[in-house]
């Protein structure tokens, strides 16, 4: 008779604690930075939004890679397809939404 918790486990993926512990690492990097551009004002204007934006892109592949393990798979394809699906959500909501308030005419 076998556990069913132990076939569970081995299925599993979970990363190490050094790969945590790199993740963590870069995450506290990932946000420092932008908050001491900002509360520095060593930025003003569209390089400061740049820079937030790049750091929050960066910090979204961290989170993916080191902590929900989309490389660690079985099976990744089906996760990123998900992920590439939402962001494609995402991007026409924003994009849309941007093009309703700049052409709104209404509102003139």
């Amino acid at each position: 008779m076998t556990d069913s918790n132990s076939a569970h486990v081995q299925e599993e993926h979970h990363g190490s604690f050094k790969s945590y512990t790199i993740g963590f690492i870069c995450s506290i990097i990932l946000t420092v930075i932008p908050i001491a551009v900002v509360l520095n004002e060593w930025l003003q204007g569209t390089r400061l939004a740049l820079v937030l934006m790049i750091a929050a892109v960066l910090q979204l592949f961290v989170q993916l890679l080191f902590f929900m393990h989309l490389r660690e798979e079985k099976n990744p394809r089906y996760n990123l397809i998900s992920l590439i699906l939402g962001l494609v959500i995402l991007v026409v909501i924003v994009a849309g939404s941007i093009w309703i308030m700049l052409n709104n005419m209404v509102a003139l």
